[in-house]
């Protein structure tokens, strides 16, 4: 029994020492994504459906437009990514590179690029692994 916990402690070990960074974040985001309640994985979610997702923001741009500018965030679970856009939205306090966030939308698709609109979403607690 404590050789069994001894082996599979040494294959995470090991696994965690060689893989690289992006591939240990991917591993743990998609972890963290998928304990979520009540969340799918990006790359899991159903296409013209109400959905809930949780990720990271890996990137923010503020998309200049008449009459109002655009927010849009790219949200990263580990599986996928999906592009968020808040109209009218300079920016949200609290949203920035980096934030995790649990959005719920509808997903669309153009060009093979998955985006949601205007999300109903929550911030969550920063001192989530």
């Amino acid at each position: 029994m404590w050789l069994a916990r001894a082996l599979r402690w040494l294959r995470r070990s090991q696994r965690e020492l060689w893989e690289s960074d992006e591939a240990h974040l991917a591993h743990e985001l998609r972890s963290w994504a998928g304990s979520t309640p009540g969340t799918v994985l990006i790359a899991q979610a159903p296409l013209r459906h109400r959905v809930r997702l949780a990720g990271e923001i890996r990137r923010l741009t503020i998309k200049p437009g008449e009459p109002f500018e655009d927010l849009e965030g790219v949200l990263y679970d580990g599986s996928g990514e999906v592009r968020i856009v808040w109209l009218g939205r300079r920016s949200i306090p609290g949203v920035s590179v980096g934030s995790r966030l649990v959005v719920e939308g509808t997903i669309g698709e153009t060009n093979g690029e998955r985006w949601m609109i205007d999300p109903i979403f929550e911030l969550a607690s920063p001192n989530v692994p």
